[in-house]
């Protein structure tokens, strides 16, 4: 029987970086996935590959659209979807192997198999020719994720009614894409085939998309989609999915209570994820789930069995893969005996659309509801001299900060490279920064990111200079 310190269960972003952080700071550690690449979702058919297919449909939208405005002029551009798939396969390929190296780097044993409990202390690896082995194991750290969720009464075939894992693997472009929820994954996978001529039809159950963003970014962003072409029917409950060949039929009420209906090739259920713990078997360990079906933690992350511990998607919190990872690193430390900290406030939230969408911290919603006393700063992308030279003239800016201390409270922006530009914000806020302390940084000219600078303004007495 193999015997190790930390045992990790799932490996994707959390778990792997689990295994890694375990590994550096002296465990023998092992890591088991029960699928042939690691990587999890994440790597596999979620954030990695959807942004190659973003990024590649990006490309074909501006060949097709923008190029002539800079002064290229090209023969119609047409889109190779194959080629497209095939590159990203690519891209998630060097990435799973890139984790492979980094687990041989760091002497993690890399277990492939289903891992199951067979006691707080003992891991069952069933191999897919049906073996096992039992691993013997101090600490247990459970990374198992998440798995896209549906409608109870909906059938997914993954050929027309389909989920994310599917959308990353059309052999066609669809001629109108229907797509049931209006946040992140939805909006994005609806981007790439938007780009590449689908008629992209949005339903979603409340009456606004990112529906946890500020509302702010959910307006904006409504405007510049319809802007780009994409439909929406929002404040719409679907009642029904029925395919016919190929042609799937969507019926539903909308916000008067009428009964309305859309059709199109292609349906992607995009309602959300839900932790995935089948054949986990922490019955026998006697882990806790709660009703939601996430694995019990305290705020150690630490299950009711003191050896035991879960990280990611399958505890409480936003699915997201950075805060994966922070919890990985989070238990590893923990369990070295040092004093790691997560603020969970301060983990942001990205839509890889174009623009960028991106949040950290309080929403106005939610200082609202708070009672809170705030005051707000805003800039407009097209005051902005670098995004006139890109023509990525759509966007703002938005710092939420304390009125009686300037303390930012939350940063809210729509814009290009958003994505990147959020980590300013997590940087500032971490260390209690006021709106007058990033207005008095010095930001390079010209570039996006003194957008942040001019809100920072805004938000202290309305000085923004270019506004």
């Amino acid at each position: 029987m193999s015997q190790f310190d930390v045992t990790v269960i799932g490996s994707g972003p959390g778990g792997y970086v689990a295994a890694l952080r375990c590994a550096q700071l002296g465990f023998k550690t092992a890591l088991i996935e029960k699928y042939s690449t690691l990587g999890g979702t994440c790597l596999n058919v979620g954030c990695i590959p959807s942004k190659a297919l973003l990024d590649s449909s990006e490309h074909f939208e501006n060949a097709k659209h923008n190029f002539a405005n800079h002064g290229i002029i090209i023969n119609e551009p047409q889109a190779d979807l194959a080629r497209m798939v095939a590159r990203k396969n690519e891209v998630v390929d060097q990435t799973t192997k890139g984790i492979n190296f980094l687990m041989d780097k760091n002497k993690v044993t890399v277990f492939e198999g289903l891992g199951s409990f067979e006691s707080a202390t003992q891991i069952k690896v069933t191999k897919t020719d049906g073996s096992s082995e039992i691993l013997e194991t101090k600490y247990a750290i459970v990374a198992t994720g998440s798995k896209p969720s549906t409608l109870p009464f909906i059938t997914i075939d993954k050929e027309r009614i389909i989920t994310s894992t599917e959308a990353l693997n059309l052999k066609e472009i669809p001629k109108h894409l229907v797509v049931i929820g209006g946040g992140v994954i939805g909006l994005e996978l609806g981007s790439v085939y938007l780009r590449l001529g689908s008629q992209v039809t949005v339903v979603e159950y409340m009456d606004k998309i990112i529906p946890t963003m500020d509302g702010a970014l959910s307006k904006e962003l409504t405007k510049v989609l319809k802007k780009q072409g994409m439909k929406f029917m929002l404040s719409t409950g679907v009642q029904s999915v029925e395919r016919n060949g190929d042609s799937v039929k969507i019926t539903a009420k909308d916000k008067k209570g009428e009964q309305v209906s859309v059709e199109g090739d292609y349906v992607l259920v995009s309602v959300g994820r839900k932790p995935f713990t089948e054949g986990l078997g922490l019955e026998k360990a006697g882990v806790e789930l709660d009703e939601r079906g996430r694995v019990k933690v305290n705020d150690h992350l630490q299950t009711n069995v003191a050896n035991i511990y879960a990280i990611g998607d399958v505890v409480k919190g936003a699915m997201l893969a950075h805060k994966a990872e922070e919890e990985g690193v989070f238990v590893a430390e923990t369990l070295a005996g040092q004093k790691p900290h997560i603020n969970y406030n301060l983990i942001p939230g990205v839509v890889y659309t174009w623009p960028e969408v991106a949040g950290v911290g309080k929403t106005e919603e939610q200082l609202k509801e708070e009672g809170a006393a705030y005051k707000v700063g805003s800039f407009p992308m097209r005051a902005l001299g670098r995004s006139r030279a890109s023509g990525d003239i759509d966007g703002l800016i938005k710092i939420l900060a304390d009125e009686k201390t300037d303390e930012v409270l939350g940063v809210h922006m729509i814009g290009a490279r958003a994505a990147d530009l959020i980590a300013e914000a997590v940087t500032a806020m971490e260390f209690r920064a006021s709106a007058e302390d990033i207005s008095r940084m010095s930001h390079a000219h010209p570039t996006y990111a003194e957008a942040i600078k001019e809100a920072a303004l805004d938000a202290t007495g309305k000085r923004a200079i270019h506004m």
